[in-house]
């Protein structure tokens, strides 16, 4: 569905690339995760598949067809969840809705419904300037599926959401992946990144570090652990590499000679992988 080759960015007056020659492709029915910190190029590569930014080097194939062919009908292929909510305060949430409704092809979604999907059935007739941050956040992302497109691009889609809201939003990517829809979805959080995506490639400094699904990049960057959490004198835990681990002394001594409170197996997290293959800490202010 998107073909990406030897992408190349730079605004305008930087000395420098922002995006430096960047290759990807995303197959249909298939959640891809661009993860990186702020500046990383994530929402700039973003910018540039969804026609807001146009003066960049590369190749970029869309759904067969080169990305700079396609006129303002390319819209009606590609519904955009953006990071921050964006709404006309004046108007309610379901007004909203209707409004940038009329702006698309489409016109048999049943909008209350898509507010039911995000909770905010209640909320249809009141203005969204009394909407909460984590009521507009959910406007926001159910106006990306106005149009029934081929493929959603989401922008941190849990930020600013409660754990109720957050598993119901990550719930219904997961549905619409289900049915068929190609989805690109840009973060730092990478336990979202962990749970969503197919693949993921790590991108720091305008580059891609590492590409992959979440389960094969943590088998080739981490090691599985287990930790073991034993009473002598006190509680202790000790943490060992699975590898080997029958031969391993301590490991025995321990099982032989303490009380055992607990043992599990720990894989490495994606928050560990990128740091060993960027070189760089995530941070919740991206």
């Amino acid at each position: 569905m998107i073909q990406v080759a030897n992408l190349i960015f730079r605004y305008p007056n930087q000395e420098i690339d922002t995006i430096k020659g960047i290759s990807f492709k995303i197959e249909k029915g298939e959640i891809y995760g661009f993860l990186g910190p702020s500046g990383a190029g994530k929402s700039t590569t973003q910018k540039i598949l969804i026609k807001l930014l146009s003066e960049y080097k590369g190749q970029i194939q869309v759904m067969g067809h080169d990305l700079k062919s396609y006129n303002n009908s390319y819209y009606n292929k590609i519904g955009v969840g953006f990071e921050l909510p964006n709404h006309y305060a004046k108007l309610t949430g379901l007004e909203n809705l209707k409004l940038f409704a009329s702006f698309y092809e489409v016109k048999n979604v049943d909008l209350m419904e898509l507010l039911h999907k995000v909770g905010l059935t209640d909320a249809a007739h009141q203005k969204t300037q009394d909407y909460s941050k984590g009521m507009k956040m959910r406007l926001n992302f159910v106006r990306a599926l106005l149009h029934d497109p081929e493929i959603l691009f989401f922008d941190e889609p849990t930020s600013g959401l409660d754990p109720v809201n957050a598993k119901n939003i990550k719930d219904i990517i997961l549905d619409l992946k289900a049915k068929g829809k190609t989805i690109f979805l840009t973060t730092h959080n990478m336990h979202d990144a962990d749970e969503l995506c197919d693949r993921v490639a790590f991108i720091t400094n305008g580059q891609i570090m590492a590409e992959g699904s979440p389960k094969a990049l943590k088998l080739k960057f981490g090691k599985p652990l287990l930790n073991v959490e034993y009473q002598n004198s006190g509680f202790h835990l000790a943490e060992f590499e699975l590898e080997n681990l029958g031969q391993n002394l301590e490991f025995r001594n321990i099982l032989e000679s303490n009380k055992i409170i607990s043992m599990h197996t720990r894989e490495a997290s994606l928050d560990e992988v990128f740091i060993k293959t960027t070189g760089e800490q995530l941070t919740l202010t991206d």
